[in-house]
């Protein structure tokens, strides 16, 4: 196991790390790499100021934390691997794939971003003051109403509801250090000179609703990425991952087998 980083393996055959977006450890992963483990070893990462990971102290960056992930990958023998990166995961991949390519061999970004526009780093900067001011319960509501869709929400209330109740009763939430050093990596996160030196093959998907990481925010990934593929969830938002759950394991699966 790496001295940084806490994960969990799951599965046979190509290594695949996982990369959580904010305020998420890597067991939500769990309903992708019910599909993934059928075909590689997965590698479900807490980022650093999370789960089971070191709360450092900052300041964080998307670079340290890419360098993060290739010093698991160093630790457990893996001389090169998949990747996929959600959201603020995303944004560690590319660091991950610009400043240790030889390590990564497919590359997936998953509602994410090269560099923030003031609308984000606004959106980053009011959910570090409001976590810090609410309840976990009441900072859920707000969390959620960014990421899923009205006709989702519409139609899962129930599941909306009892998500900020088990962020309430959560016994061990992410401290507000690791939340802030984490939400300060996104900001700062800038890639826009560099993505052109990206040269693995690379999906990007993202949902056309979102509201959290616009889908320009993709188009602009896939528009500097040479060779890479973009593909349109239509009907689901930031978290299309889950709104389109079969439909986006699928694709990434067959993407990262190379089909």
């Amino acid at each position: 196991m790496s001295d940084i980083l806490h994960f969990t393996k799951r599965g046979q055959g190509a290594p695949l790390m996982l990369i959580m977006g904010l305020g998420a450890d890597g067991s939500v992963w769990e309903e992708h790499v019910k599909t993934y483990e059928k075909h590689f070893t997965c590698y479900l990462i807490d980022n650093r100021g999370i789960g089971e990971s070191p709360i450092t102290a900052g300041p964080y960056t998307t670079a340290i934390m890419a360098d993060d992930v290739a010093a698991l990958m160093y630790a457990e023998g893996i001389a090169q691997a998949h990747v996929a990166g959600l959201s603020m995961g995303g944004a560690i991949a590319q660091e991950l794939a610009l400043r240790h390519p030889a390590k990564v061999d497919r590359l997936v970004l998953v509602s994410t971003w090269a560099k923030c526009d003031n609308y984000m780093k606004r959106v980053f900067g009011h959910f570090k003051d409001m976590r810090a001011k609410v309840g976990l319960d009441e900072f859920m509501q707000l969390l959620l109403l960014w990421i899923w869709t009205p006709d989702w929400m519409e139609a899962h209330d129930d599941d909306m509801a009892q998500a900020c109740l088990d962020a309430a009763a959560n016994e061990n939430p992410q401290p507000q250090a690791g939340f802030n050093g984490q939400c300060d990596a996104c900001i700062n996160h800038d890639a826009v000179e560099r993505l052109s030196q990206i040269t693995q093959p690379t999906l990007i998907t993202v949902g056309t609703l979102d509201i959290f990481t616009p889908l320009a925010c993709s188009e602009f990934l896939h528009a500097h990425i040479p060779g890479s593929q973009l593909q349109l969830f239509t009907k689901s938002g930031h978290v299309h991952h889950w709104e389109e759950l079969e439909a986006f394991n699928t694709a990434t699966t067959n993407f990262l087998l190379g089909e």
